[in-house]
């Protein structure tokens, strides 16, 4: 009986040419370690390194310039942010300064009419102005203080300083509404301090008050001052606005050769049209007087005054000579 005949496994040729590679890196590697140590070989060594020294310093110097750009980059947005920090804070400083500077102002205002208040010989009512009014010909404000406050209409309204700003047209409950001395409506009679020479006062809307009848012979000089005049008539008729609040002062005069009167241009003594405090005066009673305080000198048959009636200033009888018998 023959036998089966079974070749032997040939060695796989991938696995030799791996084992005899790395037989060989090996080796090299042994003998580069051996000759690492030799002379001529640092030698070598230390001119690969000189010549390639300016290379090595230029990639060390583009990672350094790499790491500065990104270190830049970094710190500005770090500054970004601060700087919008820093804008929002001025902007918060700014308006609280804003906001100090107004109430500052606003306490300016109220101590000069306080100080107003204690030299007027009225009394009076402390007022905010809560609206102002300048479409077409009006000049007008209204006020927070109303009939609960003891305003009625008449009642006069000056400003810091004694400078007569209007009068109550309109009363509310808690409101009143003012007419300026701006507005055309308006008519004060005026005093020029320098002079005592009297007029009219009257608006204007060009932001000039015009003081017309001005006697032809009265000196009217600019810079002149003006002020109420608070004439008394007779009968108990009086001036609607007390004497001695300043009107303003003169800024330019007209006069006509061939006229009996003159014409002077006054600038307001305040800005009307930025009011924001103002005082009222609830006790002056100027004006004509109601039917029950006119004088009369009708008295009843049993020579009585009727009622509410107010006695006739007439002269005393004059004595007659007695004659002699």
């Amino acid at each position: 009986m023959s036998g089966i005949y079974v070749p032997a496994p040939r060695p796989n040729r991938a696995g030799r040419r791996r084992a005899i590679l790395y037989v060989v890196v090996l080796g090299s590697l042994l003998a580069l370690v051996a000759l690492s140590s030799t002379p001529p070989v640092q030698e070598l060594q230390r001119g690969l390194a000189f010549a390639l020294n300016p290379f090595a310093e230029a990639i060390n110097g583009l990672g350094r310039d790499a790491r500065s750009v990104v270190d830049a980059i970094a710190e500005m947005d770090r500054l970004r942010l601060d700087n919008a920090d820093l804008r929002t804070e001025n902007e918060r400083l700014e308006a609280r300064n804003r906001q100090l500077a107004a109430l500052a102002a606003e306490n300016e205002q109220l101590a000069a009419l306080l100080q107003l208040r204690g030299a007027l010989q009225y009394g009076t009512v402390a007022a905010r102005v809560t609206a102002r009014e300048t479409a077409g010909v009006s000049r007008a404000m209204t006020i927070d203080i109303g009939s609960e406050d003891g305003v009625v209409e008449g009642d006069v309204v000056v400003a810091a300083g004694g400078a007569l700003a209007g009068r109550v047209v309109e009363v509310g409950q808690g409101h009143a509404r003012v007419v300026l001395i701006n507005d055309p409506a308006s008519t004060v009679v005026g005093e020029i301090v320098a002079s005592r020479a009297t007029g009219e006062v009257v608006g204007d809307l060009g932001g000039t008050l015009v003081m017309d009848k001005i006697d032809a012979a009265e000196k009217v000089a600019i810079g002149d001052e003006v002020i109420t005049a608070g004439i008394v008539l007779g009968e108990g008729i009086r001036s609607p606005f007390p004497r001695g609040l300043v009107i303003g002062r003169v800024v330019d005069s007209a006069r006509d050769p061939n006229a009996v009167v003159q014409t002077a241009y006054l600038a307001p003594a305040v800005d009307l049209g930025k009011l924001e405090f103002v005082l009222v005066i609830t006790d002056y009673e100027g004006g004509i007087p109601g039917p029950g305080q006119i004088p009369t000198d009708q008295v009843n048959p049993d020579g009585t005054l009727p009622d509410t009636e107010q006695p006739f200033a007439t002269p005393s009888p004059s004595a007659k000579p007695t004659r002699r018998p």
